[in-house]
This record gives structure tokens, sequence and C-alpha cells, in this order.
């Protein structure tokens, strides 16, 4: 396999001179899009470049990077270095570190508000959360949650932080104006991933040392029911075993879980907390995305080397695609036609066509087209487009998804 994989990487760039834009999406000469994948195993961040398919740097940041996120508003992209205690910065224009900022022990992962004014990152060996001034790149507050905080996910709207305590089994909800602890909630065992519904009423948590989902109601201080204007736990949702990663639809409606140990996924009705039912997609599944129009859900199989594509609609999987060895984290480009996949064990990116066309122009959805090589170990990955102009910069789409 991985034999095979090294020579698709070596003809498919021979082959692009003459077929590279059939079928191809068309850019402005102004137009940037760039792929950040971290790579613990060398302390580097390798850059893609997704319009001409091709390595664009590497960046040496710092000690054992681990998750990566990009700025909604600011060319920026910043990395949580578990080894160093330190969050770099990346100019994603010139793709150099501008500014490294201190945290505390073994930051996990980072997450970004809406308005790209704050950072929150988990430090799994303080058991606390920074919050980041991003624009003065320096901390504001540490708050403390429970223990190992894996990961830190902000609402929407930017009022709400939930924090997954890894080693504690618990759920610590933080007001991100007031930088206080509002709620904790116990019970989820090796909480890991979370998500936040697209109108920041509700959270769903991963609780990957069993075999369910919390389901969270936030509190809205101008809600209505008297009900609402607290947090609560709402229900523990039955899913496969070792549920590991929360794919959440674009419109918000359903999650779909990565059942680890159970080879599925299961999917979540967000509205009437329920679990619809679970569906075999491949070997230990790890990484889960949506497409953009909530028809395609892809899911990175990391037992058998692959990916799958899932029809939403139809409630069936469509195709699966070989990749590289250890697929996990899975990002997608701005406009939907690319899907990357880290290749972590193989120390590459697998570069996938969502549509591409046979030679009578039947769609097929999903094939391998290149493969991309990283540093060792690449774990994470951020996808963010922009415009190069003379006077100005104006941000583009946005997108991460990392593997600890």
């Amino acid at each position: 396999m991985a034999r095979r994989l090294a020579v698709a990487g070596l003809l498919l760039p021979l082959l692009l001179a003459g077929c590279r834009r059939r079928h191809f999406p068309h850019y402005p000469s102004d137009f940037r899009e760039y792929a950040w994948v971290t790579n613990r195993g060398d302390n580097s961040v390798t850059v893609f470049d997704l319009v001409h398919l091709q390595t664009a740097a590497t960046i040496p940041v710092g000690d054992d990077p681990t998750d990566i996120a990009v700025s909604p508003t600011r060319n920026e992209v910043y990395v949580a270095n578990t080894g160093g205690g330190s969050v770099s910065v990346i100019d994603a224009v010139t793709n150099r570190v501008a500014a490294t900022i201190p945290v505390h022990r073994a930051p996990s992962s980072i997450g970004v508000d809406s308005l790209g004014q704050r950072g929150y990152v988990a430090n799994s060996g303080s058991n606390n959360v920074s919050v980041l001034d991003l624009a003065r790149r320096r901390e504001i507050a540490a708050i403390g949650v429970g223990e190992t905080p894996e990961v830190a996910r902000v609402s929407p709207d930017g009022a709400t932080l939930v924090v997954t305590n890894g080693g504690g089994g618990s759920v610590s909800v933080i007001d991100a104006h007031g930088l206080r602890v509002r709620a904790v909630f116990s019970g989820c065992p090796q909480a890991s991933d979370a998500v936040i519904l697209p109108d920041s009423s509700k959270a769903f948590v991963a609780c990957s040392g069993g075999h369910q989902v919390m389901a969270v109601g936030l509190a809205r201080a101008q809600s209505l029911n008297p009900e609402d204007r607290a947090d609560r736990l709402l229900a523990f949702l039955d899913v496969g075993p070792t549920p590991v990663h929360l794919a959440l639809k674009p419109d918000g409606g359903e999650i779909f879980v990565s059942n680890f140990g159970g080879d599925t996924i299961s999917e979540i009705a967000t509205g009437a907390d329920d679990v619809g039912g679970a569906y075999v997609v491949g070997a230990s599944p790890l990484g889960g995305i949506v497409s953009a129009d909530n028809s395609t859900l892809w899911v990175s199989n990391s037992g058998d080397n692959t990916v799958a594509a899932y029809s939403i609609d139809d409630g069936q999987l469509i195709n699966t695609v070989q990749v590289g060895d250890g697929p996990g984290p899975l990002a997608l480009s701005g406009n939907g036609f690319l899907l990357l996949a880290v290749d972590r064990m193989a120390g590459d990116v697998s570069v996938v066509r969502t549509i591409s066309y046979t030679p009578r122009g039947q769609p097929i959805t999903g094939s391998l087209f290149t493969v991309l090589s990283a540093g060792k170990h690449p774990n994470a990955i951020a996808v963010k487009s922009f415009y190069c102009e003379v006077t100005a910069l104006r941000s583009g789409n946005s997108a991460s998804a990392g593997m600890r």
C-alpha cells in the first residue's frame, strides 16, 4: 500500500502538466489558499499551496506542535506547542512565525472566537485554560478547569467556552465574558471532542472512555423560557464504543460520531437529542467532516487506511478511497473541491478530489488525486484562503482539524 502511494505521488505530478486543470476550478491571480499541517515529530509546520498543489514552506515552531487554528478575521495561524508550553503565531501571507506567546504546561488545543479577538488554550498539564488577546499577542487570564483538559470550544456567539476534561471525566462550562466557570458536569469518562450548535444553544461531548455522548444545554440569559437561562445536563446519548470525534453538519441539524471501537458512525439529531442509528464505515474511524451543502460526510478510517464518503440524504456509504497509513484529521478546501486527509503514520497528506469524472463524464464522489509529503508524525491541519492585494488583505474561508 505504502509503495503504491509513493508511486502515485511520483507519477501524478508528471501527469498534471497536461491534465491538471481538467474539471478544476479557476482562481484569480491574487487568490491564495494554504493548508498548514503540524508535525509533532520534528517541531515544524508544513505549508501546502492548494491552488498549485505543492509545498509552499516548512516553518520551525515550538516543541511538539499538536493543534492548529486560523483567525477568521486576520491572516494569522495559531499553533499550540505541547512540549514548549507556548503558542506560535504564523503570518499566513509570509508563512513565517511572527510571535510566540507563552502559556502554561502542555497546551493540547487552541480555539479562536468568531471575531478573531481571543484565543482559548486548553493546558492539559496545568488543568487550566489560557485566554489570549490575539491582537496584543499575550495571555490575559488563566481559568482553572478539571483534570487534563483536552479541547476548548468557544460558542459562535462568543459567550460560552466548553472545555472537555479528559482526565477528570467532566465538562467545564465557562462564561467567556466574565472569565469564570459557570457549571461543571461529570460522568463523561475520557471526555474528548466537543461541538457547539450554530445558535450556541447546546454542546455535545464525546465520552471516549465509554459509549456515550453528553448533551448540555447552554445558558441563554435573554431566553423567555426560565429553564434556558442556566447551563443544564440534557442527556447521555448511547452511541458506539469509544466515540472519539464529532462531525457537525453546517446547519447544526445532525452530528456524526466516529466510534473508533465499533467501526461505525452514529447519527445524532440535535433538536431531539436522539440517536438515529449506527452505520459501518470502515475500520477504526478517527475523524469526520461534513460538506458545506450538508450532503456528504467524509470519514477517515485509521484501521484500513481509507476515507469513506457517506451520503447523508440517502443514509448509505457511496464510496471508499484508499489513502496513506493511519489517516486521521480531515479538512476541506474553501470551495469543497479538495478533501485533505492527514496520514499520521505515513508522514504525508492525501489529496482527494471530492468530485471527479469518468471518461464518459459521469461523476464520481471521491478519488485520490495526489499525495504530498509532510513532516514526522503529522497530527493536525488547518485551511485558510485570502486575497493578496497591493493595498489591503481580505480574509476568506477557514477550517481546522486535529488529532492528539
